[in-house]
Order: C-alpha cells, then structure tokens, then sequence
C-alpha cells in the first residue's frame, strides 16, 4: 500500500510542477492586448500542513499531512491555483458513513490529489478545472476528470476539447468516454438555474478495477489536459475583446461561484476533513457579478 501511495503522490506534485511552468510559459509569450505590458505573472508557492496529533478537529476528524497551494495573477491568468495534496488521518463518524469503505476501516483514509482551476483576463479564453486524485480507506480508487467553461462559447474550442479526451479515454478503454462524459454532464449541473456550467468534458470516480491500469488512466487524463488546454489558451489569449464581452463573462463566473459553494464535492470533502480552507477555496474567481 506504502509503496502505491508514494507513486501516486509523487506523479501529484509532479505534474503540479509541469502545469506551473508551462502556465508560467504562457504568461511569458504575451505579445498584445490591455494586459501585455504587465509583467508575467509567477506562481507563489504556499506550502501547508494539517497536524492535530490524535485529536479530532473542529469537522470531527483527525487529519495529518498537508499539500502546496500554488497561485498566480497574471496577465493572461486573471486567477489560477494549482494545488497539491498529500493527507491521511480518521473521518469523523458522520462523513465516514459518506466515504466508501471507510466504516469497515475505522474512519481510516489516505488521500493525495492535484486539484487545478484558471480563471482568464481574456473572456474569450476558457476558464477550466482539473482534478485527478487517490483516495484509500479499507477500498483504493481514483476519480477525477477535466471540464471546460467557456464565457463565451467557441464550438472549435468545445470539439478540440472533447476530441482530446475521448482520444484519452479510448486509449484505455472505449466504454470510458461515453460514461464518463455522461457522468461529467450529471455532475457540473446547476439544479436550480436547470442550466450546465460549462460544456462538459469528463468526470469519474470510485474506480478500483486494477491499480496499475487505474494509475495510467488518470495519469493520461493529466497529461491530456496539460496538452490540450495551454493549445486552446494560446489560441485566442492574443485577441482584442470588447467591454460588453467582460461584462458577461464576469456574470457567468457567478454560476461557477454557486456551483463551487452549493454542490462541489471536492469542496465539501476539504472542508468537513479540516483542510487548508484557502487552498480548498481558490476555485472561486477574483471578480464576478450577478445581474
């Protein structure tokens, strides 16, 4: 077990690594527009820790370990954190019940992921999130998936993205895109607006069928998303928008704000083990409206 942990972990952290420096690249091949003349932007590296020996925290649980939080405002980035975790410990009775696997085991849980949102100047780029994580109690899974959100829709855009991790997907196995591009649709909805917040990508969890073919899967869903992504930014980072086009784009980033504090999971989790609140909330835009 030690020893999947460890790998898991260190493909996390190193696939942080990768996103920040091809993010960093990104901001440094800005050429044009309102915000060319600012500098570039730089991730500020924030490590945390989690350490309340044997005691329950304020959520019930017993949480050890810790993460890095990376965030950067910059000139093609507007706000984009991408955050790693590596923590362990005992669920609170109440959220054990929620956690498969994890009554059998006591309350006992590892979990280690990299979790990624950006947030545009342009409103003609897409805003995005990725995760990808491991997560062990008496059961070992991964989960995670990409979605893109676009302010304001570009159908080469959406088919590029799609098209990227279906090519992902069926390279492991062909029933994977279809389900898991259902399950993102389920997912990423807002009930009570009846509309989607963005135009999907994939989303998946629980998945235990075998630990090396599950690890290459989300390992590639990481990769995939470092490919495909930075292509579509450096497609349009470079156009001229209007302030009209700024105006909707801060409106549509309210539905991300209601969808991150009403329905996440990923937030719920962080929250009600005791994480890093900052880290678990750098998800939500440094600016948004509603009409």
């Amino acid at each position: 077990m030690k020893n999947k942990q460890d790998c898991a972990a260190g493909w996390f952290k190193t696939l942080q690594d990768m996103i920040c420096a091809e993010f960093e690249k990104i901001e440094d091949e800005l050429a044009e527009g309102p915000h060319a003349s600012l500098e570039p932007g730089r991730f500020a590296q924030t490590p945390w820790t989690r350490e309340t020996g044997h005691q329950p925290n304020e959520s019930g649980s017993v949480l050890q370990g810790g993460g890095e939080m990376r965030l950067m405002k910059g000139r093609v980035f507007e706000k984009v954190g991408v955050n790693f975790s590596e923590v362990y410990g005992t669920f609170s009775p109440e959220f054990a019940g929620k956690i498969p696997g994890a009554d059998e085991n006591n309350g006992a849980f590892w979990a280690s992921g990299i979790s990624l949102v950006a947030h545009m100047r342009s409103p003609l780029v897409p805003a995005i999130h990725m995760n990808t994580r491991m997560i062990a109690t008496s059961k070992i899974w991964f989960g995670g998936g990409a979605d893109l959100t676009p302010m304001i829709p570009d159908e080469n855009d959406t088919q590029a993205f799609h098209a990227a991790l279906k090519e992902c997907c069926d390279r492991h196995d062909p029933a994977f895109y279809p389900e898991y591009k259902a399950w993102c649709d389920r997912y990423f909805f807002l009930p009570h607006r009846n509309e989607p917040r963005g135009v999907g990508g994939i989303f998946y969890d629980y998945l235990e069928r075998d630990w090396e073919k599950d690890f290459a899967f989300t390992q590639d869903v990481g990769r995939t998303f470092l490919d495909i992504y930075p292509q579509l930014v450096r497609k349009s980072m470079h156009k001229p928008w209007t302030a009209e086009q700024r105006e909707h784009q801060l409106v549509r980033r309210g539905r991300y704000v209601e969808f991150n504090l009403l329905y996440d999971r990923g937030t719920q989790f962080g929250l009600k083990t005791g994480g890093n609140t900052e880290a678990i909330l750098m998800s939500l835009p440094p600016e948004a409206k509603w009409p």
